[in-house]
């Protein structure tokens, strides 16, 4: 694969009501589950050693604990109409490398936000194969001076098969999740994940399912709005025939990306953005 996709399993559900008219959005849709991921409690707090025997030596980590969690800032919205800078940060599918209308999933995604009372201004900055650890290292300095001057700051971030690709260890993606997901949520900024999608690589996608399943974790123990991708478009005939069509056969093209616009549309975007 030449470039590195930035792509994410189990059963599909009864299909629902298509979203959307016209080529930039596919004819129907796998059901995605209205139920929030599930809640994780933290890990438990060691107790103290009741000798003074010394400790058994213990093999270096290769990657950090993943800290407990108390957020430090309150996220507010503001009434009447909202000023809103709204940022997404990720590779090259939030870039919507591939679509032959341009759009991706997060221009359509854009075009489907428009609201009276929300004043939207956004920005798209998807780089291909980038890793979560080039977004550690990125999305704070690219993203404040987009903010600047607006009372209300969002941020969507959709990264990870990078990381499996250059081989990243799990613990070291989870970690680096937790650090832009901790550091953004204390400065007051408003978070949503949107999950890792398939591939056509069985033993890809493998490792894309159980490193989406850790980023719902980390999600759900901030309470954190996460959009899962994969199961709903593991089975997925349209998805799948979009990825094989692809010169790549990495990345879709107009109706994979707009399955991915319907689930981030449909499972929890207007209650994150507080739109009725």
């Amino acid at each position: 694969m030449s470039d590195r996709s930035d792509n994410a399993g189990t059963q599909a559900e009864a299909p629902r009501a298509p979203y959307g008219v016209g080529p930039a959005y596919p004819s129907s849709h796998t059901q995605f589950t209205d139920e929030a991921p599930g809640r994780y409690a933290a890990a438990p707090v060691p107790e103290p050693a009741q000798a003074p025997a010394p400790a058994p030596p213990v093999a270096p980590a290769t990657a950090p604990a993943e800290p407990y969690y108390a957020p430090s800032a309150e996220f507010a919205v503001a009434e009447g109409v909202r000023d809103v800078g709204m940022v997404f940060v990720g590779a090259s599918m939030t870039a919507g490398y591939g679509d032959p209308k341009g759009l991706g999933w997060v221009g359509r995604v854009v075009a489907r936000t428009q609201h009276p009372d929300l004043d939207l201004t956004a920005y798209n900055l998807g780089v291909r194969g980038n890793t979560s650890g080039d977004v550690v290292a990125r999305w704070g300095a690219e993203c404040h001076p987009r903010w600047a001057g607006r009372s209300e700051r969002r941020l969507v971030l959709s990264v990870g098969t990078n990381d499996l690709l250059s081989g990243m260890t799990m613990a070291r993606s989870r970690l680096n999740l937790a650090n832009v997901l901790d550091e953004a949520t204390n400065a007051g900024i408003g978070v949503f994940v949107v999950g890792l999608t398939p591939t056509l690589d069985d033993d890809l996608n493998r490792r894309i399912e159980a490193l989406a399943e850790a980023q719902a974790d980390v999600c759900a123990r901030r309470g954190i709005t996460y959009v899962d991708c994969y199961r709903p478009l593991a089975t997925h005939d349209q998805w799948m025939a979009d990825l094989a069509a692809s010169p790549d056969r990495a990345h879709p093209g107009q109706a994979g990306y707009g399955l991915i616009a319907w689930l981030v549309l449909h499972n929890g975007w207007n209650d994150w953005l507080s739109l009725s």
